[in-house]
């Protein structure tokens, strides 16, 4: 049987090392993740069992991260919280959260709560997403979104980011892009390429330039800061 993957994104170092020891111990893969937005980046690249999540952290809350998850997927979610932290078991589970955890907590209890997560819910499903930097592309909606704000493109236009993502960090020459694309190559009308590319630069290249030109190559997708 394929070892359940157990995504914990906590920020106090010695939970996270205790975290992994004891679940490892217990027969779980883990990962972890040091605040929010790594463990959302995390979160996106990889498919896991459950998610322990802290609640106060630097950078995103556990609490904007969670309902970030619950907006693609319906994977189980359980809170570590700080008993002198003002959630109640109703706000966490009003965000997204299946149960939750007081800290300093006993690790067999920590385990019992994660069997009866895993009992009551068997399966979970998980939108068929694509992230690069603050871009997120759904594929089952056909939506994009940059930081929260939907971003309208055309069906060529999602196409086209959608090939450049599943590509990212990788030059892809016009030829290609106009195979994938459109399907079919343009004899001689490659311009159709960098016509649709300096559309689409326009639309997602807000506070990111993200499409980089490779001269005599093609185009790549990658973020300024990679």
């Amino acid at each position: 049987m394929e070892k359940k993957k157990i995504l914990i994104i906590e920020d106090d170092p010695k939970i996270r090392r205790y975290l992994e020891l004891e679940l490892i111990h217990e027969g779980y893969n883990v990962v972890l993740c040091e605040d929010g937005f790594i463990g959302l980046e995390t979160f996106f690249k990889d498919s896991y069992s459950l998610v322990l999540l802290d609640l106060m952290m630097p950078k995103i809350s556990g609490e904007e991260v969670c309902k970030k998850i619950r907006e693609v997927s319906n994977i189980p979610i359980l809170i570590l919280t700080a008993k002198d932290e003002t959630f109640s078991k109703i706000n966490l589970l009003d965000i997204g959260a299946d149960d939750y955890i007081t800290k300093p907590f006993v690790i067999g209890e920590l385990l019992a709560r994660m069997r009866v997560i895993f009992r009551n819910k068997k399966s979970y499903t998980t939108k068929n997403i694509i992230q690069c930097g603050d871009i997120i592309l759904n594929l089952t909606e056909k939506e994009v979104q940059i930081k929260d704000e939907k971003i309208s493109l055309t069906k060529t236009e999602f196409k086209l980011l959608e090939y450049l993502m599943e590509n990212k960090n990788i030059v892809v020459t016009r030829d290609k892009i106009l195979e994938n694309v459109w399907g079919y190559n343009y004899d001689g009308q490659e311009k159709i390429v960098d016509i649709y590319i300096k559309a689409l630069r326009k639309k997602i290249d807000l506070s990111d330039k993200y499409i980089k030109t490779v001269r005599g190559f093609g185009y790549m997708l990658k973020r300024e800061a990679e």
